[in-house]
């Protein structure tokens, strides 16, 4: 469902990649892996759309979104793609599914579907008492899960995560790694995970590596 060929990005005289492919099937966790400065972060936000390649290609189900112009990007972003960052990014003046509707609100439905819809994802991630408390008086995991409900309240194609449990002790990253999985394995739902952490790298279906810019085979 996603493919990724000869990416490349520099940063002035910096290469940033230096040719990368990946190919992600639907229903597949996929994480990246590699030391910092390998080009883990720069790939998922280029996969993403929220930075552009200087050359190569990225096709996600038969759609070549690397043509797509500024408009057609942030109307193909909204729909098709979840984003999960290490820190949660709630608007702190929202409560919990305030933040969960905002991408619904952006794509045009109507606030009684929206707030239907995120209620119903919130309470599948445990979090049916906290839908009117605002981030300050969430917990950590507790907000980390509002921003994966978040990013998944349009339904999207592929989730993209950067470091989702690097702020997260480890009972809750603990937590939020089996939650992947229980979506992967409820909704079909492909991911593509930036992480540190080996814990989580395990529990994906394959693991890549990167090193200077490039994938690379792995040595386990």
């Amino acid at each position: 469902m996603l493919k990724a060929q000869s990416i490349q990005k520099s940063y002035g005289k910096l290469q940033i990649l230096k040719g990368v492919n990946l190919e992600v099937q639907q229903g597949e966790i996929v994480t990246i892996t590699g030391a910092s400065g390998a080009g883990k972060s720069s790939l998922l936000n280029i996969i993403g759309t929220l930075d552009q390649a200087d050359s190569g290609q990225i096709f996600m189900d038969d759609v070549d979104i690397s043509r797509l112009n500024n408009k057609q990007l942030s109307h193909f972003r909204n729909r098709n793609l979840g984003f999960i960052f290490q820190f949660h990014h709630l608007l702190a003046e929202f409560n919990a599914i305030e933040n969960v509707c905002i991408p619904a609100f952006i794509a045009g439905t109507g606030r009684a579907d929206a707030e239907k819809r995120a209620a119903q994802l919130l309470d599948m991630l445990g979090l049916s008492d906290r839908l009117h408390h605002k981030p300050a008086q969430l917990s950590g995991g507790e907000q980390q899960r509002v921003a994966v409900a978040r990013a998944l309240i349009n339904k999207p194609s592929l989730i993209l995560a950067d470091e989702p449990s690097g702020n997260l002790d480890s009972a809750n990253a603990r937590d939020l790694h089996e939650l992947f999985v229980n979506l992967r394995n409820q909704f079909n739902q492909t991911f593509i995970i930036v992480t540190h952490n080996d814990e989580l790298a395990g529990l994906s279906d394959r693991k890549v590596m990167m090193k200077d810019g490039l994938i690379v085979p792995n040595q386990d």
